[in-house]
């Protein structure tokens, strides 16, 4: 059985864990805490891969750049 994820969790995940991602290191981090098989879904999307999930989260500003890479915001995540 598939598992399918809020892409708020995986913002949650970045928060709590306080550290600078690259594309390739959230993708790790998203198939180690939720499984590689996950899908992921949003407000408006769903089905998504980790990766469409990194690149539809980028493509709404949802990230932030600081040094070494990047994170994001709690004030980022809606609360609906």
């Amino acid at each position: 059985m598939e598992n399918n994820i809020h892409g708020h969790d995986v913002m949650h995940m970045m928060v709590e864990s306080d550290i600078a991602y690259t594309r390739d290191s959230l993708r790790v981090a998203i198939e180690q805490k939720f499984g590689e098989s996950t899908r992921f879904f949003t407000c408006s999307a769903e089905n998504m891969t980790a990766d469409e999930l990194i690149t539809f989260l980028e493509a709404r500003g949802k990230f932030q750049l600081i040094e070494g890479g990047f994170t994001t915001d709690p004030e980022k995540i809606c609360n609906h």
